[in-house]
Formats: C-alpha cells, structure tokens, sequence
C-alpha cells in the first residue's frame, strides 16, 4: 500500500495534523478494500495539488463548481494507490497546464475535509469526509490555460496575498497557508 506508507511517513506539522494523521491511518485500516473508492460513502482518500509558480508568490486556482469559489485542485483517488500521481493528473485536467512537476514528492499536508451532501450530475451525493493528502506542485505561469467545464468555472494565477479575497472557505485558508509557508521553508532548506 503505497500510499499508506506515504502517510505514515509524513511528520505532521500541528495538533491537528497528528490527530487526522492518526485518524485517516485507523480508517485505512479499517477500509482496505475501499478506502481508495467513493463507494466508501461515509469517507474515502483524496489527492489535492496547490499548484505554486517558480518564485512561490502566486498559486493556480480554478473556480470550482460545485463550492462557488475560487480553490486548488484535487480529485478522488477512484482505485490509485499513487496520490502524487492523482494531484498532479487533476491539476492537469482542471487547469490545463501540460507540464507541471512536485516542489517535493512527499505528502505536503494532512486533513480531513467534510463535503456536504450537493446534487452532481443530477444525483445527491450524501455528506462525506475525504481524507486528503496534498502536494505542492510547481508551473510555469505563460502556460495556456484551459477551464474544464465539468469541474469548474475559471482558471488563473492569483497572487498568495490576494487568497483571502477569492477564496469564501476559512478551513481551506489556513491549509493554504499552511502550505505556501511549507514550500518556502523547503525552499530555504534546499537553498542552505
């Protein structure tokens, strides 16, 4: 299980982290056989990508349909054990950008993230947790961009300071926070 791996390599960086770190661990052992799966209905692993360009001032966000607001890209693992390989297939088909690379290959940060029950396709999808790994993912910022209408509204580059002006969900700011100051303390680290 590749990806459990991944997770009980992470060094969570708060309380929080532990605790959901802790959390997501027991349920994978609990679900095996469909952890991975959306057919979990009460939980099931997802893979995000914030998406930063090369000097780390700005990040590509898409407008997402579903929550009305602007937020980085993820997807649901659907049977993929490889989550870095998820975020960065997502963030490719939601953004368009064709060539984009991990500032690191280890899992960024850990949550769970409650998804309230909304009607997709044409059918309700009762209220669930995913339990989310993220990475920080690199682009260059002159790539076109493309909106994937079944996912999301809009596509651009918004400068890190402007987040807070864009972004309506309070519990997924603090995670971007969380991970713009993680890639420039990788960087720093990498640099020393």
């Amino acid at each position: 299980m590749k990806y459990k791996e991944a997770i009980m390599a992470y060094k969570p960086v708060n309380e929080q982290e532990e605790a959901e770190k802790r959390v997501i661990l027991q349920y994978i052992n609990e679900y095996p056989h469909n952890i991975l799966l959306r057919e979990n209905e009460f939980g099931h692993m997802t893979s995000s990508g914030f998406i930063m360009n090369k000097d780390l001032t700005k990040v590509l966000m898409i407008h997402h349909n579903i929550y009305n607001t602007w937020a980085w890209t993820g997807g649901h693992a659907d049977g993929d054990e490889d989550l870095l390989y998820v975020a960065m297939k997502e963030a490719k088909e939601e953004t368009g950008v064709e060539k984009i690379e991990p500032l690191m290959e280890e899992i960024a940060s850990i949550d769970i993230l409650p998804v309230w029950g909304h009607m997709k396709k044409g059918k309700y999808v009762a209220t669930h947790m995913h339990l989310s790994v993220a990475y920080i993912l690199i682009a260059d910022e002159d790539q076109a961009l493309h909106i994937n209408e079944d996912e999301n509204s809009g596509v651009k580059w918004i400068a890190i300071e402007d987040i807070e002006k864009y972004s309506n969900e309070t519990e997924i700011i603090s995670i971007y926070h969380k991970l713009i100051q993680k890639a420039k303390a990788y960087v720093v680290q990498k640099l020393s």
